[in-house]
């Protein structure tokens, strides 16, 4: 939303493009089928749904097992394991389980943050329900509810915008663009557009109660009054040109951005994303501003509902994050990481989130292996984790392939054609996506109808059983689900278009051809091609066609 190239790959982008294939019109109940897929087609995967852990059995060292009631059931189980990871949000299996950890504003003394109250509080940022309107193309009438709140006055809503506004957040105020206003130029800020059908993130509360978990119901049903009284101040009260909407769908469940952060061993700080540090055990990556809500959120009247600290750039998180500093076998991953509060209003953001997850997933089943703890394994074999990150194309900033058993690194490459700075050697050059030294990617000169090829030529036979392509997508372009309609509309229809579509796979031992594989229709950005182990000295991808674009391209060729 913020950054060029900045897109968040991995599983993320896998589940994002699939979803683009299957779900292009982006029926927001359709993305759960989507996800569903995903889970039940993964191999070594098990899924438990409607099951709630209200157990945690640890001795405030290690955890040993945790119960667990599932509801449509009514069956009871207990799992154990090498590794444990919270992804509970709310840092519920950390709490359970005696792991330390902070609610609220740390004071200036606590990191030496500059943007920190002198005095620490509890303040966290609220919970928010949104609702969905639609354009029936007759006049609707609204009958507000007699539960819900009444807002009968415009002073309600200043700073709340519920129009069809563009606003983009300057310093310590928010400017409004007039209608039809260009904001390109505000591209290093955070621009947000609004209308009278997608819901409003400002529709929010929570955050200054006295307890932001335990109160948590009594939250939801403020906000339920809340949204019910907004839409009734849109329909009923004033022009917003919304004679014609209807309510369409109102969400039934709060979204949270806040509330208990576990201990890491290392914590994030506004420090670092402010000078977008590179850690030397980075594992993942933020770029979104440090957005901190007003804490009374809706009812902060008058005031700007959101302080935004935007950034150049992009910052890395560490391992020591993810790793809980005082539970050995407790790894963390979502909005509990372990971060300072400023820090987590960057990444608390579900794309952060994502690839932050695939992180931990990768090194808890890694240090299960070697049966280590998570943070006795990422000090050892921290370059192994990174390097296999980078292989399920886990984007880390400052770190490159370098992989041994990837037999491209050392090849000859060659292409049928290539454009000045986009040249075929790029493939292998350890990098995925642009940055401030070059394009990272070979891309053909405009495609004839025979297509165009790449070829790796090894110094001598190998065998080999796999070779992974990296294409690209556009890293700039949005490809998000949203419940937003306002969102969803500014995102292009269609599998993006600069990714390859049909290609081959070609396998040559001193110039004859032992193996190929065609592969059509490809909306994925990470292709893996298997093969029976053969022994081969050259590799020719052969592009026909893309999703659109009249040249091929691929950031990364590797070999296995």
């Amino acid at each position: 939303m913020r950054g060029v190239n900045a897109a968040e790959t991995g599983i993320l982008m896998e589940l994002q493009l699939e979803n683009k294939y299957l779900n292009d019109d982006y029926v927001y109940s359709i993305w759960d089928g989507v996800l569903w897929n995903a889970v039940k087609t993964t191999d070594n995967l098990d899924s438990y749904m409607n099951t709630t852990m209200d157990m945690v059995h640890s001795d405030g060292k290690r955890i040993q097992s945790i119960s667990c009631y599932q509801m449509s059931t009514e069956i009871r189980y207990e799992f154990s394991a090498k590794v444990y990871i919270d992804a509970t949000g709310n840092g519920t299996l950390g709490y359970f389980a005696g792991a330390e950890y902070s609610i609220g504003r740390e004071g200036k003394g606590t990191f030496g943050e500059k943007d920190a109250p002198d005095r620490p509080d509890g303040d966290t940022m609220g919970n928010t329900i949104y609702f969905v309107a639609e354009d029936t193309g007759h006049p609707v009438k609204f009958v507000r509810p007699s539960w819900a709140y009444s807002y009968p006055d415009e002073h309600m809503f200043k700073y709340r915008y519920h129009g069809n506004t563009v606003v983009y957040h300057d310093a310590d105020d928010v400017v409004v663009l007039k209608p039809g206003e260009d904001y390109t130029d505000h591209s290093d800020q955070l621009v947000e557009k609004y209308d009278v059908k997608s819901g409003y993130w400002w529709i929010e509360i929570g955050g200054d109660w006295d307890d932001i978990i335990r109160q948590s119901e009594d939250i939801r049903w403020e906000l339920y009054r809340i949204v019910y009284g907004v839409w009734d101040h849109i329909k009923n009260h004033g022009d917003h040109g919304a004679a014609n909407y209807k309510l369409t769908w109102v969400g039934a469940v709060a979204g949270w951005r806040e509330s208990r952060r576990l201990t890491g061993k290392e914590m994030l700080t506004e420090q670092d994303i402010l000078a977008n540090r590179r850690f030397p055990d980075a594992v993942a990556y933020g770029g979104w501003p440090m957005d901190e809500h007003t804490a009374a959120g809706f009812m902060a009247v008058g005031q700007i509902p959101s302080k935004v600290r935007s950034f150049p750039g992009l910052y890395t998180i560490p391992y020591g994050s993810y790793c809980s500093s005082n539970i050995e076998n407790l790894m963390m991953a979502g909005r509990d990481i372990g971060c300072s509060k400023l820090a987590m209003g960057s990444t608390r953001v579900m794309g952060t989130c994502a690839v932050g997850g695939q992180a931990v997933g990768t090194a808890a089943a890694m240090a299960a292996k070697r049966c280590l703890d998570p943070w006795k394994f990422g000090w050892e074999n921290m370059d192994g984790l990174q390097q296999e990150l980078l292989k399920n194309d886990c984007y880390i900033p400052g770190v490159t392939n370098h992989d041994d058993k990837d037999l491209a690194r050392n090849a000859v490459v060659s292409a049928g054609s290539e454009q000045k700075g986009f040249e075929a050697a790029l493939v292998l050059n350890g990098k995925t996506r642009p940055d401030e030294g070059g394009s990272n990617e070979w891309q053909s000169e405009e495609l004839k109808d025979a297509g165009d090829w790449i070829d790796l030529k090894l110094a001598k036979p190998q065998q080999i059983h796999q070779v992974r392509l990296t294409f690209d997508p556009n890293l700039s372009e949005e490809i998000c689900i949203s419940v937003s309609k306002a969102f969803i509309e500014k995102e292009k229809r269609g599998i993006p278009e600069w990714l390859v579509r049909d290609y081959d796979v070609v396998l040559n031992l001193c110039g004859r051809e032992i193996g190929r594989k065609q592969v059509e229709g490809n909306h994925q950005r990470l292709n893996i091609v298997e093969f029976p182990s053969v022994k081969a000295d050259e590799i020719r991808i052969e592009v026909h066609t893309t999703n659109g674009s009249h040249t091929a391209r691929i950031f990364e060729i590797r070999v296995y």
